[in-house]
């Protein structure tokens, strides 16, 4: 009877134990999330959230028209690099008022963190916080 109720114990601690990794991996998902306007209620009542969705899509769409200028977007810093201009391609939203986005220049490519005040009657205005240029792959 011992030995069954010594067993019972060890799977116990088993599971446990299982589940401490799963809470654990569970918690470090939510960190990555953590700056994210997806999962930032205070940030979120800033929009309408009926159309809050459509307003990041205008947002978006604002930042990559900027691509289509002549020197590039210019919300990169850095105009055309060896006869490439800079565009920005893929971006976060961390919260109600910045956005962490990736850009490149041929084979160069960086990171540009940008303020931004969203209104629906006017153009989003934006300005350039910092940029990090990685050297070319």
């Amino acid at each position: 009877m011992l030995n069954s109720e010594e067993k019972k114990v060890s799977v116990l601690h088993k599971r446990i134990e299982i589940l401490r990794d799963s809470l654990h991996m569970t918690s470090k998902d939510n960190d990555a999330d953590y700056f994210s306007l997806d999962y930032n209620d205070d940030a979120q009542e800033y929009f309408d959230f009926q159309n809050m969705d459509s307003d990041i899509k205008k947002i978006r769409e604002e930042i990559l028209t900027l691509n289509h200028q002549e020197n590039g977007n210019p919300l990169v810093p850095y105009g055309v690099i060896d006869g490439q201009k800079c565009i920005i391609d893929k971006m976060k939203f961390i919260n109600h008022r910045w956005i962490i986005a990736d850009f490149y220049a041929g084979a160069i490519h960086g990171e540009v963190l940008i303020k931004y005040f969203f209104s629906k009657e006017e153009p989003t205005q934006f300005s350039t916080i910092e940029t990090v240029l990685y050297p070319s792959r």
